[in-house]
Parts: structure tokens; sequence; C-alpha cells
């Protein structure tokens, strides 16, 4: 509704361009209808003015060919410090509104679009930057750049940005009219949930290709499937390991007895010192954390190298027994060094 609601205005005051065209698959250079503050109106009025996608610097010579392709977004960590950015962050702020966006999911050499949308199927708010460049011939050009921010945590497995969305009005004025120190509050990663996405066609990926198709989903083949679901569960497993190494390593106590006894110690109750059994240690752990399986060759090797630590303790202090009793005369290594 207020998307019809401002183009009725602007189309009434004849500031709309007619250059725009609605499309399903756009790229940089293509128009798109942005929505800025208007000029001299001091932030109490709004244009629905068209623009070419892909920032072209006022500073740019005129002679030079425009490439859309150099800025079409800008990153919200840095649109303070570069020039093309810095300058237009006060009063060139604008707002880009959109049904959805394409992303790529890259695994090794294959490539997967997904098509990026509001459940309800509300327009997505993009934050952007905007200038005006002049030409050779005196024409003078409006473009604009998306800022984008660093991915929300449940869409990290699909890239590792995305545009900043501005997903209320009072982050939308906040753009448009908020001073410079409260940008920061809304050039953050939107993670509410009713953002949800979908697998499309690989045509998409043709500029040509346009229409209804371009959004619709498709069936992943099962192992496409595996790979994104495992993304998901790695987080998961990792902390469950994690969590039952450091537990084991709290309940399996290695202390080495006197090497100058031959006999196990015995605590003041009467139990033996002998080391916990860790095959029973692991399992219960890994129990508790449900990757039983993944421990077992674990526990394996643990239990060996503590086996092995034993019987080289054992060896060690038999070994020691023996030279003293053998008496002063045993020849030793130092001996043994000094005849020759």
């Amino acid at each position: 509704m207020w998307r019809q609601r401002w183009a009725h205005t602007l189309c009434a005051n004849g500031q709309f361009s007619f250059s725009y065209r609605p499309s399903y698959n756009v790229s940089p250079a293509a128009y798109m209808p942005v929505v800025r503050r208007e000029d001299g109106s001091g932030g109490e009025g709004f244009v629905l003015h068209c623009m070419k996608w892909g920032l072209i610097p006022s500073f740019t010579k005129q002679t030079e060919k425009p490439d859309h392709f150099r800025m079409f977004n800008a990153r919200s960590e840095s649109i303070g410090e570069k020039a093309s950015f810095r300058r237009l962050v006060p009063n060139n702020r604008c707002l880009v509104a959109v049904e959805g966006f394409y992303e790529w999911k890259k695994d090794g050499t294959k490539k997967q679009p997904y098509y990026i949308h509001f459940k309800d199927e509300r327009p997505l708010v993009f934050a952007a930057l905007y200038d005006s460049w002049k030409n050779s011939e005196g024409e003078v050009l409006y473009t604009f750049t998306i800022v984008t921010t660093c991915s929300s945590s449940s869409l990290q497995w699909l890239h590792d940005r995305m545009p900043v969305i501005l997903g209320n009005e009072g982050s939308t004025d906040a753009w448009l009219n908020g001073s410079l120190s409260k940008l920061d509050s809304v050039l953050k990663p939107y993670g509410d949930p009713d953002l949800v996405w979908n697998p499309v066609t690989l045509a998409m990926g043709k500029t040509s290709f346009n229409g209804p198709e371009c959004i619709k989903e498709i069936q992943l083949k099962s192992e496409e499937k595996n790979s994104i679901s495992k993304f998901f569960t790695k987080k998961r497993t990792e902390n469950q390991q994690e969590t039952a190494r450091t537990n084991l390593l709290e309940n399996v106590k290695d202390e080495p007895g006197n090497q100058e006894d031959t006999e196990d110690p015995t605590d003041s109750k009467g139990n033996n010192g002998s080391k916990p059994d860790v095959s029973s240690l692991l399992n219960k752990e890994a129990e508790k954390c449900g990757i039983k399986r993944e421990y077992e060759e674990s526990a394996a090797d643990l239990k060996s190298m503590i086996d092995s630590t034993d019987k080289s303790e054992a060896s060690h202090a038999k070994k020691k027994a023996n030279l003293k009793s053998a008496g002063d005369n045993q020849p030793t290594l130092l001996s043994y060094f000094g005849k020759s």
C-alpha cells in the first residue's frame, strides 16, 4: 500500500520517471525506483526517483564510461571511511524496495541460487546511498548502491554478506532522517524468522531470463539437501564433542603412584588406587551427548595410551628397584662412559 501511495503522489507531481520496468531478474545498470528525501524539504518530504543500480560517484571524469558493476554494493563497515560513500552518508541516504533478492550457494565448483523473501510477501526495504554524475554531454545520471552487512546466523550457510534490511517503520525513518549517531543501530543483520528462502532455477543466472519462473521453488537433489542440513548440525555436534572431551578430562585423572613402590597404594577406605575404566567413562559421556559412535575410536586410543603409560611406569619402577638391590658395584651409565 505504501508503495502505491507514494507512486500516486509522485506521478501527480510529475516526479516519477517511466524508465523503470518491473522485473523478476534485476542486475546492476538496471533502473529501479528509489525513495529519497526531497531536496530543500528539510526531511519533511520524499520523492520516488528512478535511478540506475550501481553507483557512479559525482567526481568521476565526464569522459569516463560508467561502470555500474564496480560499486553496486557498499559495506556498512566502511561507508564512513571510503571517499565514494563517506560524503553521501549525511544527506544522500535512500531506500530501495524489492520483493526479494537472490544469493548463490557455492559448493566447490557448483553453484545453486536461492530466492530470499518475507514469508508474508511484503516488500523488503534496503538501506542505500545515491549520487548524481554529469557526463560529457551534460546529462545528469542518478545512481545508487545497496548497503550490505554480515549475514545473520540463519543465512551464514548461504553467504557471508546480506543487504541491510530495514524491517520496520522505525528503522526506515532512522535511515532516512535519523542523526548519524543513530545509524549503527540499523546497520545490522536482519535475523527475524519471517525471512525465508527457497532454491530456484540456475537459469536465473542469465540476465535475459525473466518472469515468474525466476522465483519458482525447485526440488534439490538429496545430496544437496544433506549438505545444507549438515551445516546447521555441525556447530551443535562440535559443541557436544567439546563438552564430552571436557567431562572426560575432568573424570579421568592420571595420578601415577610412587615409582619406588611395587604395589598399588590403597586409600583410607580400602579401595585400590587403580585408574577408572576409561571405556565406561567414554561411553557414559558419549551417551549424554548422543554421539557414542564417534567416540569409540577415541576411547580405544586413549585407553591404549593410559595402559602404555602404566606399563612404562611399572617397568621404570622395577628397573630402579633392581639397581638398588645389585649394590654399589653395579655399572651405571655414568661409570660406563667414564671408562671410555
